[in-house]
C-alpha cells in the first residue's frame, strides 16, 4: 500500500502558471512541484489545462477564474492572483468548492501610488498631448498651459493603503490634502495630516480629486453624473485604481461641456481599451492598467503568491487568504489546527452522530495568543468525521451554517495540570455531550489525546483506533485481543482507564488497521461493553 507520505514523493503537486510571471516566481516555488503552463486569457487552452487536473494555479487580471473554470478544474486547491484585485475570481464559487483564493494584498501598492501621481502630475501639465505635438513637429507651448500643484487641494477618495501613500507623497508637494473613506477613523486621518470630509464636500472642495476604491455595487459609477454636477471646473480627476467607480461617459461629457479640466485613466469599465471618445481629448492622459507593471511590483507579488500557494498545498493556513476567516495565526496556535480536528473526529465518532455545537476551551500559556481559528478547525474535524468529502478551512463554515453546526473559542490562562490544553465540549441533539482533551507535548509538539470524558489517557491520535466503554471485569482484555486476533487485526497500544474497580471503564486500542463494523460487533458480543466504536482519523 501506497502512503500518502509516499504519494507525495512519486507525484509532485501541479502548480498551472496561467500568466507569465517573473522568475522569482519560480524560485520561490522551488522544486516540489510540477509546473504547467498556459495562456490564461484563451477560454479553450485555461479550460483544458484546469480539467487535466491541477492543485493550484497562478494568474494575473487576465484570466477569469469564474465558476465555469473553477467546476472544470480537477483537484483545484488554491487560487492565486499575483497582485491585489479579484474581479476575476468568483470567490462565492471557490468558496462553495473549498478553494483557497489568496492574493498579493501588499505587492503593487508603492506602484499603484506612484502610477497615480504620475497621472496626476502628467494631467496638470498637459505631458501627453504636449509631447505627441512635439514629436509630430509641432512646438506649441501656448497650447498646453498647466495648473501647479503647489498649495492646491487634493481629495483623495478611498483612503486605504494606496490612498495613504499618494497623500503622504503629495503633501511633500505642498498639497492639501482632505479624504473620503467612510471605513476610515478621524483619528487615523488625522495622524496622517489629512482632514476626513464627506463626499459632497471633497467633490466641492478638491483641485485634483484621485480615486483608490475598489469596484463593489456601492462604489460603481460613485464619480458620475451627480457628482460631476458638483466639482470646481478647474478640476482634474484621478482613476488608477478600478474602471467603473468612475463614469466614463460622464467624464467626458463633462470634459467636453468645460465642467473638468481634465483626467488620468490607468483603468477602465471595460478591458482591453483603446477606442474610447476619452483618448480623442488633449485634457486626458491614458495608460493601459500599468498601476502594477513594474519589475519590483510583478516580482513582490510572485513571491508572495508562491509562498502561499507553498503554505496552502502544506495544509497551512495562508494570512492572505481572501475567503477564509481569520488573518495571521501565531506559531504557537499552529500547530494545534490538526490537533483540534482529530479531536472533533474522536467526539464525533464516540457520538455515533454530528454534534449540533462545540465548545473550545484553550487553557494555559496559548491562550494569550488569538485562537479563534480552531473554531474552523473544530467545525472542520466533525465534519470530516460525518463522512463529507473534501472539507477544507475554506468551506467548512459554509457547511456548518448549511447543516446548523456551530462553534465557538473561550479562553483561559488556568491549565493546573498541563503548560497548556485544548478542551472540546461536543453538545448532540439529545442534550448530551461528549468532551475531549489534548495537548501537545515536548519541544517536538507530539499530540495527545490526555482524556475523554471523565477518564484519562495518554492516546497518540493514531489512525485507526478502537474504543470500548465497558463495567470493568477480567477478561476483557484477553476477549478483545482474540476477536481481533480472528480478524487478523494488529494490536499496536493499548490503554484502559476506569472510575473505579469493578466501575466503568474506556479501553482505547491502537491497531494497524481499521476494524470493520462486523468485527467491532464481535467484540461488543464478547465483552459486553455498551459501547464499540472503530474510528479512523484523517488526516
Amino acid at each position: 500500500m501506497i502512503t500518502k507520505r509516499e504519494v507525495w514523493r512519486v507525484a509532485k503537486p501541479v502548480v498551472l502558471i496561467a500568466e507569465e510571471l517573473s522568475a522569482a516566481t519560480l524560485d520561490a516555488l522551488g522544486p516540489d512541484f510540477e509546473v504547467r503552463n498556459c495562456d490564461g486569457a484563451n477560454r479553450a487552452e485555461l479550460i483544458s489545462a484546469l480539467g487535466a487536473g491541477v492543485d493550484a494555479v497562478l494568474i494575473r487580471s487576465a484570466t477569469k477564474m469564474d465558476a465555469e473554470a473553477i467546476t472544470a478544474a480537477k483537484g483545484l486547491k488554491v487560487i492565486a492572483r499575483a497582485g491585489v484585485g479579484l474581479d476575476n475570481v468568483d470567490i462565492p464559487a471557490a468558496t462553495a468548492a473549498g478553494v483557497m483564493v489568496v492574493n498579493a494584498p501588499t505587492s503593487n501598492i508603492v506602484s499603484a501610488a506612484e502610477l497615480a501621481i504620475s497621472l496626476l502630475l502628467a494631467s496638470a501639465r498637459f505631458i501627453s498631448p504636449a509631447h505627441a505635438a512635439l514629436k509630430n513637429g509641432k512646438w506649441a507651448r501656448s497650447k498646453y498651459t498647466g495648473a501647479e500643484l503647489f498649495e492646491k487641494t487634493l481629495g483623495v477618495v478611498g483612503f486605504g493603503r494606496i490612498g495613504q501613500l499618494v497623500a503622504h507623497r503629495m503633501q511633500a508637494f505642498g498639497m492639501n490634502v482632505i479624504a473620503y473613506d467612510p471605513y476610515l477613523q478621524p483619528a487615523k486621518a488625522a495622524q496622517l495630516g489629512v482632514e476626513l470630509v464627506e463626499l459632497d464636500e471633497l467633490l466641492k472642495r478638491s483641485d485634483f480629486i484621485t480615486i483608490h476604491l475598489p469596484k463593489t455595487k456601492e462604489t460603481a459609477n460613485l464619480i458620475g453624473v451627480e457628482a460631476l454636477k458638483k466639482v470646481k471646473k478647474e478640476v482634474r480627476i484621478i482613476n488608477a485604481a478600478r474602471g467603473g467607480v468612475l463614469d466614463e461617459a460622464a467624464l467626458y461629457d463633462a470634459i467636453v461641456e468645460g465642467r473638468v479640466a481634465g483626467a488620468g485613466l490607468d483603468v477602465y469599465v471595460t478591458e482591453p481599451c483603446t477606442d474610447s471618445p476619452l483618448f480623442q481629448l488633449d485634457q486626458v492622459v491614458a495608460t493601459p492598467h500599468l498601476g502594477a507593471s513594474t519589475d519590483e511590483a510583478q516580482e513582490r507579488a510572485g513571491i508572495a503568491v508562491a509562498v502561499s500557494v507553498r503554505k496552502a498545498l502544506a495544509g497551512e493556513l495562508v494570512p492572505d487568504a481572501v475567503n477564509v476567516k481569520g488573518g495571521a495565526i501565531h506559531d504557537e496556535i499552529r500547530p494545534s489546527l490538526p490537533l483540534v480536528e482529530k479531536m472533533a473526529q474522536l467526539a464525533t465518532a464516540l457520538a455515533g452522530e454530528t454534534p449540533v455545537s462545540m465548545s473550545i476551551t484553550v487553557k494555559g500559556d496559548i491562550s494569550e495568543h488569538d485562537s479563534s481559528v480552531l473554531a474552523i478547525s473544530a467545525l472542520k474535524g466533525v465534519l470530516t468525521g460525518s463522512g463529507i468529502e473534501a472539507v477544507s478551512y475554506v468551506n467548512a463554515p459554509g457547511l456548518a451554517a448549511e447543516r446548523g453546526l456551530t462553534s465557538a473559542v473561550t479562553t483561559t490562562p488556568d491549565s493546573p495540570e498541563y503548560r497548556s490544553m485544548i478542551s472540546l465540549h461536543a453538545a448532540l441533539a439529545n442534550g448530551k455531550s461528549i468532551k475531549v482533551d489534548g495537548t501537545l507535548m515536548g519541544i517536538r509538539k507530539v499530540e495527545k489525546i490526555i482524556a475523554i470524558d471523565n477518564f484519562d489517557l495518554d492516546l497518540p491520535p493514531t489512525e485507526n483506533l478502537l474504543f470500548l466503554r465497558y463495567v470493568d471485569k477480567p477478561g476483557v482484555v484477553g476477549a478483545v485481543g482474540n476477536a481481533l486476533g480472528s480478524a487478523k487485526i494488529n494490536i499496536a497500544g493499548m490503554q484502559v482507564a476506569r472510575e473505579s474497580a469493578g466501575g466503568k471503564a474506556l479501553m482505547v486500542l491502537t491497531v494497524d488497521s481499521a476494524v470493520s463494523d462486523a468485527v467491532a460487533e464481535a467484540v461488543k458480543k464478547e465483552t459486553g461493553a455498551d459501547l464499540v466504536r472503530s474510528v479512523t482519523l484523517v488526516s
